[in-house]
């Protein structure tokens, strides 16, 4: 069961650690490349302050997004924006965000997101975390997966074995961590069971696309190819 509370104040922690990380560059730093491929930092933090008010669109029963164009767009204008202007935009995004989110609501609601994808609105909070802690790795600062709080990296683990489960290329699969934590996903590919050991930051980074997996241990065959997040 999603606590939607618990998941806000974990989402004022990691804006403020993204912002305190953020508030010691320049802005040729802020130009530099990120983790994601054709991405300057700029390009990660205009992300993530689109992705604060797309949220709340999610949360008042409006479209995430206009469209597609209109997202990547925002992006690409947003991307070279000096670091003064970025940080303020994304300090009002995420008050945005929370306004909506503190206002009274049903939370057992269904609503929908971006490609008809549709969740519980007790989530949305759960999912704008995942951007911010995801996104802090991403921007190649030193803040790595190993540095994710244990609870949110456990619950993204569930989260994206869950996203995966079923699907018709991935054969099933257990991923187990260096506490013996175990997840199964997959089982819509045929094939023999496959059993995938690492940590927790390992099979994190495999499973959100961040790692090739090659530090993991694998037996039952390959290292199963995950589709596209």
């Amino acid at each position: 069961m999603m606590d939607h509370a618990h998941d806000l104040g974990a989402v004022r922690e990691a804006t403020d650690r993204l912002l305190n990380e953020a508030g010691s560059w320049n802005d040729a730093a802020l130009a530099e490349p990120s983790r994601l491929p054709g991405w300057s930092r700029g390009h990660v933090l205009a992300h993530l302050s689109r992705n604060a008010d797309a949220l709340g669109n999610v949360l008042r029963g409006l479209p995430m997004y206009a469209s597609s164009e209109t997202r990547d767009a925002d992006i690409a204008a947003g991307a070279p924006r000096p670091l003064a202007e970025q940080l303020a935009d994304f300090r009002a995004s995420a008050d945005r965000f929370r306004a909506v989110a503190d206002e009274p609501a049903d939370w057992s609601r269904t609503v929908i997101l971006r490609n008809g994808v549709t969740d519980s609105a007790s989530r949305v909070p759960f999912r704008r975390l995942i951007e911010l802690e995801i996104h802090h790795v991403d921007l190649d600062v030193g803040y790595e997966l190993e540095n994710l709080p244990e609870g949110f990296t456990e619950r993204e683990i569930a989260f994206l074995t869950d996203r995966f489960s079923g699907h018709p290329d991935v054969p099933a699969t257990t991923l187990t961590d260096e506490r013996g934590r175990a997840w199964t996903t997959g089982g819509g590919a045929g094939g023999a069971p496959v059993s995938v050991r690492g940590t927790a930051a390992g099979l994190l980074g495999w499973l959100a696309g961040r790692r090739d997996g090659s530090a993991l241990t694998v037996t039952g065959g390959a290292l199963p190819a995950l589709p596209p997040l």
